[in-house]
This record gives structure tokens, C-alpha cells and sequence, in this order.
């Protein structure tokens, strides 16, 4: 069962736990450039490095790959056909799909919505 979090705002309870997502393009994170790491919205959970983002045109921030043990996947079908979705290990919340289009040295594209994220810079 997952646990919300009461500060979440209603497009982030939204996105990670009723199915929807943010439109691309509108997260001021696909511009972050700092070092630092990406956090779970809803339990603060550490999710990715900044060492793992990458600009994939997507339209939303994109990590090759997530830090040890921080996700749970599941294949949803909502669009029709299958995809790779993921799920905060801690609290449940969903975070994006995972497809198989990302750079090296893992091939794949964390596609993460940026409502599910706090960044928080090394510095």
C-alpha cells in the first residue's frame, strides 16, 4: 500500500498515484546542469545521480541509469501497448517508463515526469 505524501500538490498526487503525467517540456528540471541528486517527492527516497541525466529530447529529464535498488517495475498496457514502468521501492509512487533508447553504457532512458522529483545540488 502506498503512503501519500499531504504536501504533494494535485498534479503530483496526479502523476504518481492516479496514472497521469506531466505535459513534456514543463519541468524546470530538464534544464538542471548541477551536480547533485534526484529525490522521490513523496518520501524523499534517492533515486538517481545527476552523473546519470542526459538531455534525450523527450520533453521530460532522462537518466541512464537509477541509483541501486531504488525502483520496482511493472508493465502497464494504458496506451495500448506494453512498456516498462516505475515505481519508487519506498513509497510506490510512480515516477516514468523505461525504454530501451538511451545512451551507453546501459542503453536505457529513465523517462521520469518532473513533478516526482526534488533536486537537491551537492553544493
Amino acid at each position: 500500500m502506498s503512503k501519500k505524501n499531504p504536501k504533494l500538490t494535485a498534479e503530483q498526487r496526479l502523476v504518481m498515484f492516479e496514472d497521469g503525467t506531466e505535459p513534456p517540456g514543463s519541468s524546470e528540471l530538464n534544464n538542471e546542469k548541477r551536480e547533485g541528486t534526484y529525490h522521490c517527492a513523496n518520501c524523499d527516497a534517492k533515486l538517481f545521480s545527476s552523473e546519470t541525466k542526459y538531455e534525450s529530447g523527450s520533453g521530460w529529464p532522462s537518466f541512464f541509469q537509477s541509483l541501486p535498488d531504488a525502483f520496482n517495475t511493472k508493465t502497464d498496457h494504458l496506451l495500448g501497448y506494453p512498456r516498462t514502468e516505475y515505481h519508487c521501492k519506498n513509497c510506490e509512487a510512480h515516477h516514468g517508463h523505461i525504454f530501451d533508447d538511451g545512451p551507453k553504457p546501459t542503453g536505457k532512458r529513465y523517462c521520469n515526469n518532473g513533478v516526482c522529483l526534488i533536486f537537491k545540488s551537492k553544493n
